[in-house]
């Protein structure tokens, strides 16, 4: 694969995945009391619990989503440089 090819990749999944990252953090502050209600009924799990379970998943995916996308992406960026 070409490094050109790579580095469109790496932005695409970039941009992508922060789009994906946004939208779960715009849907749990304006519907996260209908959600938790429904996976209250399937788990039983506290509104706490809830809570701590989404904000560490979010983190994890912001996470995931500099090392893996976001940094290889400036590192290809900045070898490409002329």
């Amino acid at each position: 694969m070409e490094m050109e090819t790579l580095r469109a990749f790496l932005g695409w999944c970039t941009i992508l995945n922060g789009a994906l990252l946004i939208i779960v953090f715009l849907i749990m502050a304006a519907a996260g009391d209908g959600i938790y209600r429904i996976h209250g009924r399937w788990f039983n799990i506290t509104r706490e619990a809830f809570t701590l379970t989404v904000y560490c998943f979010i983190g994890a995916m912001k996470l995931v989503v500099l090392m893996f996308n976001l940094v290889p992406y400036l590192a290809l960026v900045i070898l490409n440089r002329p």
